[in-house]
């Protein structure tokens, strides 16, 4: 399996895929560093840590958790739709199993080395917003706040599995590109954008919806980006209340003293174990998939 993930590896970061993505990166760290210098004298007045408002700070354009949100699934999407689709148009998949190579280390192989390259984009971001915002405004992290940046750096290597694994579910199920492309793009467009744009639609064609707030928050949760940006929200701004589809009107008469890092852990915990699930369940399910796959020559 080392063999084929350094042989990913090499190939990821030689194409002009992997230089755009990270060229899209570089856009995003520099319009989150604006972000923050916008809204971080705004925010600094608010309760709660100071360094990790960097992240979670905007105000005229969205902040670094907004745009993570959003660019991580099509990082995800563009890794993993032609993982195995590609290999079998090209040919070389079955010239490596026709090798002493197990079927398993190829897409283990693949998996591991697409999960390794989104974990430096992601990491080069918050590295650089953070290297950049720590200069900006001169104080520096605490531990507590490391810890929650960690965290949150682990949660969105996570989430950026699940696209890439329903990327790669789709490369195996289907063996043209432009198939295995645009049905993980269809998700990312009905469950990846915040859920909020779709309520509209849902109450107009499901009247009960606009009534009950836990039917609304029960469909909200069937959203990838509705589970990451409520357990990201909790993590990374101590101070807010607003868990769920809470109002301001709920949450007026709570006090704004901040969570404690096991306090905020211990609310997220629901959400971080469905997205570790929603990701094991579509990598086990390419896996099998593949497995049982009978790979001829065309």
């Amino acid at each position: 399996m080392l063999t084929i993930l350094r042989k990913e590896l090499t190939d990821y970061f030689t194409s002009m895929r992997c230089f755009i993505l990270f060229l899209l990166v570089f856009i995003a760290s520099a319009v989150a560093i604006y972000a923050a210098y916008q809204g971080i004298r705004v925010a600094s007045i608010d309760p709660g840590p100071v360094f990790i408002k960097l992240f979670t700070t905007g105000e005229d354009l969205p902040s670094l958790v907004v745009f993570i949100a959003l660019l991580v699934p099509i990082i995800g999407i563009a890794l993993g739709f032609d993982a195995i689709n590609g290999e079998r148009s090209s040919g070389t998949l079955n010239r490596i199993l026709s090798q002493p190579v197990y079927r398993d280390s190829v897409i283990n192989g693949k998996f591991l080395a697409g999960l390794i390259t989104m974990a430096i984009m992601i990491g080069a971001i918050i590295l650089i917003v953070g290297g950049y915002g720590l200069r900006m405004i001169g104080v520096p992290p605490t531990a507590e706040e490391i810890i929650r940046i960690f965290i949150y750096f682990i949660s969105a290597v996570i989430y950026g599995a699940f696209w890439m694994g329903l990327a790669i579910l789709f490369s195996v199920l289907f063996r043209s590109l432009a198939v295995s492309l645009l049905f993980p793009m269809a998700i990312w467009i009905l469950l990846g954008i915040p859920a909020s744009v779709f309520n509209p639609y849902i109450s107009f064609f499901v009247p009960a919806v606009s009534n009950s707030v836990s039917m609304q928050l029960m469909l909200a949760r069937l959203s990838p980006y509705f589970l990451f940006e409520e357990a990201m929200t909790v993590l990374l701004v101590p101070a807010w209340r607003g868990y769920g589809l809470l109002t301001s009107t709920t949450t007026s008469s709570m006090l704004p003293n901040p969570l404690s890092l096991d306090q905020s852990l211990l609310i997220v915990w629901p959400q971080f174990t469905a997205l570790i699930a929603i990701t094991a369940v579509c990598f086990a399910i390419s896996y099998i998939v593949f497995m049982r796959q009978e790979i001829r020559s065309t």
